[in-house]
């Protein structure tokens, strides 16, 4: 695995497809790669939930998708399992790093065992975006420095790491405002910190207490808790 650090580009050019749910997001990373002069990172296409990322992703076969970890339709976890015939093509796969705000273990673990070659947080300069997503279309792992620990505490034995059957049935983001039920917080509040409506924080909380076989979001948090969520 390989830590950010700067490379020679060279003149090859990497096709990328930026996946992210904020338009305003996307345009940022597309203006930060642009101030790298000649980086020789072209955008293909862009995508801002899975349904969109699965249509884009197989109509352009890029060299890299950059991908968030929370899209509206399961998640990146979600568009990895839709494309896994594509990361293992063998001429050309396409490869995924992830590009989140999220630093949280089990997101970085869940997107690497689904598939994705990387990880970065989005506090990334321009100019390491650029190395990453290059080292990542010649098959190099590249992770933040901190997030590298949890990648190798995770697979540090020969068994596979272990999966927790019941976390596995959620979706990224029915896991995060899982999260945010535990920690107390109203649905007007999860729903302004994760930018959707109310409504669908409550199908969201419904979708949780199904899966997970509980009644109330009291047990919701004693479940969460007891499994060191919160």
């Amino acid at each position: 695995m390989s830590d950010v650090n700067t490379a020679d580009t060279g003149a090859r050019r990497v096709r990328v497809v930026l996946v992210d749910d904020h338009r305003m997001f996307r345009t940022g990373v597309q203006a930060e790669i642009g101030e790298t002069a000649r980086t020789g990172v072209d955008v293909v296409g862009e995508a801002a939930d899975v349904d969109q990322a699965v249509t884009v992703v197989q109509a352009t076969r890029p060299d890299v998708v950059l991908l968030d970890v929370h899209l509206p339709g399961g998640g990146g976890v979600e568009v990895l399992r839709r494309c896994a015939a594509l990361t293992t093509a063998p001429e050309s796969p396409v490869r995924f790093l992830a590009l989140s705000v999220s630093d949280a273990a089990d997101d970085v673990i869940g997107v690497i065992r689904g598939g994705a070659r990387g990880y970065v947080t989005k506090n990334i300069t321009g100019p390491d975006l650029v190395n990453s997503i290059f080292r990542v279309s010649e098959g190099d792992a590249v992770f933040s420095p901190r997030l590298a620990g949890f990648v190798l505490d995770a697979f540090a034995s020969t068994d596979a790491p272990p999966v927790d059957e019941d976390l596995d049935r959620l979706t990224q983001r029915e896991r995060e405002v899982l999260r945010l039920i535990a920690r107390g917080y109203a649905y007007k509040e999860i729903a302004k910190q994760l930018f959707i409506s109310v409504k669908t924080v409550e199908s969201h909380v419904s979708a949780v207490l199904r899966k997970l076989q509980l009644s109330n979001r009291h047990e919701l948090t004693r479940w969460a808790t007891a499994r060191r969520l919160v």
